[in-house]
């Protein structure tokens, strides 16, 4: 590689992805939607920024000239579980906008690409270790699940009809890391812990990674893998009272106690889903997420053995991705000092 276009690039994966790119000397072309964000995700490094959106590929895509990889960590996520209805932007921009986004790519000339997919493209039975191979039907599929799905299909499609073309997929879990200027719901939940907004222990389960770990595995994956097959880059997983006793850990400050049953999350997330339907505003808790949470519990268990064979990927412990996110914050502004 030599230049490399990623997408979502001030995003908390994107400029994680940039970064392990500039340490190994390679020019980065990063799509950003606002040059604001750019420009306080990115400062003074030497990233050539690329205003555009996927909703309208053509508008950039002449930008795609002149790199020989594309990494593809753009989408539609965060909004469609804060209330209200979503499909058909989630369809526009994770499923089409993938689809003439790597028409565009191979017009430009660029043959090799990783795909940030999902752990949602896949399902076990509770307790069940789950791998690649395990995917989740669409039928039943929360529509950002759904729109994960279909865009893996559009990935494949391309790929028959396109042979010379080489694409892997990265199936990250639920991502943490610096760099999380948005704040994703991963740094928002962690800047709510230090704080002390969480109500108490939520229900269900989760595999949680750094995005610097899922950066790393992109790399890996256009690198040493295999054109077409995914890899696993979901991490550990861990119930909420685990991961709260390691936010305690590294923040010094009081994990909640009392746990808080579904049934009353599901209350809670009514009310909110009424307030979003009256203002129009997002909220902290929908009842899409609620249903998630409760429908994943126990299938968050994910084999790394492929990832470790085929690419070689490890990951660090969950304390210094928590450590190393909080410190982030801190330095950047977003809460006061507590604790270590």
């Amino acid at each position: 590689m030599k230049c490399a276009f990623v997408t979502g690039a001030t995003g908390l994966l994107g400029n994680n992805t940039v970064r392990a790119l500039l340490q190994r000397q390679i020019k980065v072309k990063a799509l950003v939607r606002s040059p604001q964000k750019a420009r306080q995700q990115f400062g003074d490094l030497p990233v050539e920024w690329i205003q555009g959106d996927l909703l309208d590929v053509d508008a950039f895509s002449h930008h795609l000239n002149g790199c020989d990889a594309l990494f593809h960590t753009a989408a539609y996520f965060r909004d469609s579980y804060k209330g209200g209805k979503h499909w058909q932007i989630l369809h526009d921009t994770n499923v089409l906008g993938t689809e003439r986004l790597l028409q565009a790519a191979y017009d430009a000339g660029i043959r090799r690409a990783v795909h940030v997919s999902s752990i949602a493209v896949l399902k076990g039975e509770r307790g069940e270790l789950i791998d690649e191979s395990m995917s989740r039907p669409e039928e039943g599929a929360d529509d950002y699940y759904r729109s994960k799905i279909l865009s893996e299909q559009k990935v494949r499609e391309f790929l028959a009809s396109h042979p010379d073309m080489f694409v892997a997929m990265v199936l990250p879990g639920w991502m943490f890391g610096p760099g999380d200027i948005g704040p994703t719901s991963s740094g928002q939940f962690l800047l709510d812990f230090i704080n002390q907004k969480l109500p108490g222990v939520l229900p269900g389960s989760f595999s949680v990674v750094d995005a610097r770990d899922v950066a790393e595995h992109q790399i890996a994956a256009i690198t040493h893998g295999r054109s077409g097959e995914r890899y696993l880059a979901a991490g550990m997983h861990m119930d909420m009272s685990s991961i709260f006793k390691a936010l305690s850990l590294v923040s010094g400050v009081p994990a909640p106690e009392r746990k808080v049953p579904l049934f009353m999350l599901r209350l809670i997330a009514l009310f909110y889903e009424g307030y979003h339907r009256l203002t129009r505003k997002p909220v902290l808790i929908s009842t899409s997420t609620v249903k998630l949470m409760g429908e994943e519990r126990d299938r968050t268990h994910f084999s790394h053995e492929k990832s470790q064979r085929e690419l070689g990927c490890q990951f660090r412990p969950v304390e210094m991705t928590l450590l190393d996110t909080l410190q982030w914050y801190r330095q950047h502004g977003y809460t006061s000092t507590h604790g270590a």
